[in-house]
């Protein structure tokens, strides 16, 4: 049996993340000491290593909750939704990249403007082939990493402050968290 802390420690998790977890009944201890401390088994010991590997893998802890209350075939739902979803960041991803990669190519040649507005901005994004979408999830990620570091870049590109906050307010929008 494993005291908290230890088993804590096997994870390189606090031992307030192992309370939380009892707390919502994620990784309940097997039982207790005499003196009252929570005592955990070698099944509670790989059931938190299956936490940590959900955990690393991007899972939200409600999405842990329901993939260990669930069958096994539905688990593969929750798994199939976090994959898309992480394509969909890749995806993302990649296109900043390209895009990023353009504006290199652009500036190494000498040919980019000294001050890049909205319509050249778009138009960077276009060329790296960023639709509409790629180009909503683009804010909606820059909005929820970096508030406020979104709305001073939009207002560089010479946007104003109504329609910057139009923008924010379109990007919150489209986020979940």
């Amino acid at each position: 049996m494993f005291r908290v802390t230890e088993l804590a420690r096997m994870f390189g998790l606090s031992r307030s993340t192992l309370l939380y977890y009892d707390r919502i009944g994620l990784l309940t201890p097997s039982g207790r000491s005499e003196a009252g401390y929570r005592l955990y088994s070698q099944s509670n010991r790989d059931r938190l290593s299956t936490i940590c590997s959900f955990r690393q893998a991007g899972l939200s802890i409600e999405d842990i909750q329901r993939v260990l209350s669930m069958e096994e075939d539905r688990n593969a739902a929750v798994l199939n939704r976090r994959m898309r979803e992480l394509s969909e960041e890749i995806r993302a991803l990649q296109a900043q990249q390209h895009l990023l990669g353009k504006m290199l190519q652009v500036q190494s040649q000498g040919e980019l403007p000294v001050k890049v507005d909205k319509e050249a901005w778009v138009e960077m994004l276009r060329a790296a082939g960023m639709d509409e979408a790629a180009m909503r999830r683009w804010h909606i990620e820059f909005e929820r990493r970096a508030p406020e570091a979104h709305h001073q870049f939009l207002l560089s590109l010479g946007i104003t402050e109504e329609e910057t906050l139009s923008i924010r307010k379109w990007s919150v929008e489209g986020w979940d968290g």
